[in-house]
């Protein structure tokens, strides 16, 4: 049960459940919510999404009023905001993060100093930002769980990392759009953290295959996701929010979003040249510095991970092995 509700904006939009179990898209005000299928407003937070234009000045009239319906946010367990049908993460899109990547696996042998790496791959990352296109590719929806809910870490998975991201969600459909309209398809932002099974992240059988993103992002419960959606105009730029993680107290991320090499309306954009991009779709941005690796820190049975974004609230999740 969830006890504080604290998030940029008027309203929120989540996934809650009271004692019946029956899941249910809620309208969150403050430390209540307003339960919208019940209201005759839609089930599920995608349907709000899918009628997002329609919908949103009609939620933003409801969280200012005090008519019946409301239930004590205390009094319901918050699920994960949203089920998307389609999960697209960036790779490779905090310029400080791939310098620190690019040094912890740097091959034996290589004769260049750890400033010599970080020069190099630093004029790299600004040579990207300027001519060069998002590395991007695709996650499960099955992988996703709570805000507060357990990290499960299977038996296979030896280097278990988290990769705390500010996450975009669509509320209009996007094909082919343009960076300046990009935006417009935008309707919320959330948090997500892509846990990552570092060893197996590259197919060493394979190299010339590349990384296996299948097996290091997608076991269940890998992308904790939410508390809530936030809705865009609430937050604002998203040119420099922080990004925060600590794991059982100690922080190990603390970046803004201004290191992002490419930022969300030029990665939503270039996402749309290939995909259709529908109403409840995630877009994650990439992680910022700090990820366990970088720390020689990676999680562990009973660790717990509080990850906040600024305006979009803290989600908390304890790791099961």
């Amino acid at each position: 049960m969830e006890t504080c509700a604290s998030f940029a904006g008027r309203y929120a939009l989540g996934t809650f459940s009271g004692a019946d179990g029956r899941r249910f898209a809620g309208l969150v005000a403050e430390d209540r919510v307003l339960d919208l299928g019940r209201a005759g407003i839609a089930d599920t937070t995608r349907a709000v999404l899918e009628r997002w234009d329609e919908l949103s000045p009609e939620l933003g009239a409801l969280a200012a009023g005090s008519g019946d319906g409301w239930t004590s946010l205390a009094d319901l367990r918050v699920h994960a905001p949203i089920e998307p049908r389609q999960i697209f993460q960036s790779g490779a899109n905090y310029r400080t993060h791939v310098i620190d990547l690019m040094v912890a696996h740097r091959e034996d042998g290589d004769p260049r100093s750890e400033e010599e790496v970080r020069a190099a791959t630093g004029a790299l990352m600004d040579s990207r930002a300027a001519h060069g296109t998002p590395y991007v590719f695709v996650g499960l929806p099955t992988a996703i769980t709570g805000p507060y809910d357990d990290v499960v870490i299977p038996e296979w998975c030896t280097k278990p990392d988290w990769e705390l991201e500010l996450t975009a969600v669509i509320g209009r459909e996007a094909h082919r759009v343009s960076v300046e309209d990009a935006l417009d398809h935008v309707a919320a932002y959330t948090i997500a953290n892509d846990i990552t099974a570092r060893e197996v992240v590259f197919r060493r059988d394979m190299p010339e295959i590349g990384t296996d993103w299948l097996q290091c992002k997608n076991a269940p419960t890998f992308t904790p996701l939410g508390p809530y959606l936030v809705p865009a105009d609430a937050v604002g730029d998203t040119a420099d929010l922080r990004v925060t993680l600590t794991v059982n107290g100690t922080t190990y991320q603390d970046e803004s979003t201004k290191d992002m090499i490419f930022d969300v309306a030029r990665l939503v954009s270039h996402i749309s040249q290939s995909a259709r991009l529908l109403p409840g779709d995630l877009v994650l941005t990439g992680s910022p510095a700090g990820n366990g690796l970088h720390w020689g820190r990676l999680l562990t049975d009973g660790d717990v991970m509080e990850g906040s974004v600024t305006g979009l609230g803290t989600q908390r999740n304890r790791v099961v092995r």
